[in-house]
């Protein structure tokens, strides 16, 4: 079993993710989806926590081994960010989404040294609106921002066209095609259900009408 599928599994052993390919969701984006996810709830399971810790440190030494100083996306990214930062022997920062309305006003917590070469963390990416606006925080305070990685990914385009005009590239443990895959061969849904999820994979736009 791959990492990937692995990671999908106890998603959903969890219940980290819910699918309701018959019901969906409405994210707060306003996008209608089969799908919702909360990684949060993996902090509460140690072993699912190893598991994607030691995935994220496998995948930044052999996507970013020039890797100077980790850093967490408020507030999700945090506690992943920093037990990664530990276990690599790293500094860690993490990016507020705006700056503090009182002290010194930072939206950076943390020692950031200008031209320190970042990774961040997240532990989820639907349209990565929020994580690329804090690359460019990071950016702007000095840092060079080698790539986001994150947990899990809807796979939307939506997410795929931010990146690539920001120019900053992702890595995820796991994503949207292999949890449903997993999710069939494991007993959580039909087959009718995986017909519906493939097809939000292939249009998101029939989800909305």
């Amino acid at each position: 079993m791959t990492l990937a599928s692995q990671i999908a599994k106890d998603l959903l052993s969890i219940q980290a993710v819910y699918l309701k390919p018959q019901d969906p969701f409405t994210w707060a984006s306003g996008i209608k989806s089969p799908i919702y996810t909360d990684n949060r709830l993996t902090l509460s399971y140690p072993d699912t926590r190893t598991l994607i810790e030691n995935g994220f440190v496998a995948s930044i030494k052999k996507h970013y081994p020039q890797v100077e100083v980790i850093a967490g996306t408020a507030t999700a990214g945090i506690p992943h960010g920093a037990i990664i930062a530990d276990k690599m022997e790293l500094p860690f920062t993490y990016i507020r989404n705006k700056p503090k309305d009182h002290g010194a006003g930072n939206q950076i917590e943390g020692r950031l040294l200008k031209g320190q070469k970042m990774v961040i963390i997240e532990d989820l990416i639907s349209t990565g609106g929020s994580v690329l606006d804090a690359a460019a925080t990071a950016i702007r305070e000095g840092a060079e921002v080698l790539g986001v990685l994150a947990i899990f990914t809807y796979e939307l385009p939506k997410a795929q066209e931010n990146f690539k005009q920001a120019g900053i590239e992702l890595v995820t443990l796991t994503n949207y095609s292999e949890l449903i895959k997993v999710a069939a061969a494991n007993g959580y849904i039909n087959a009718d259900d995986l017909s519906l999820l493939e097809k939000f994979k292939r249009d998101q736009k029939n989800w909305n009408e």
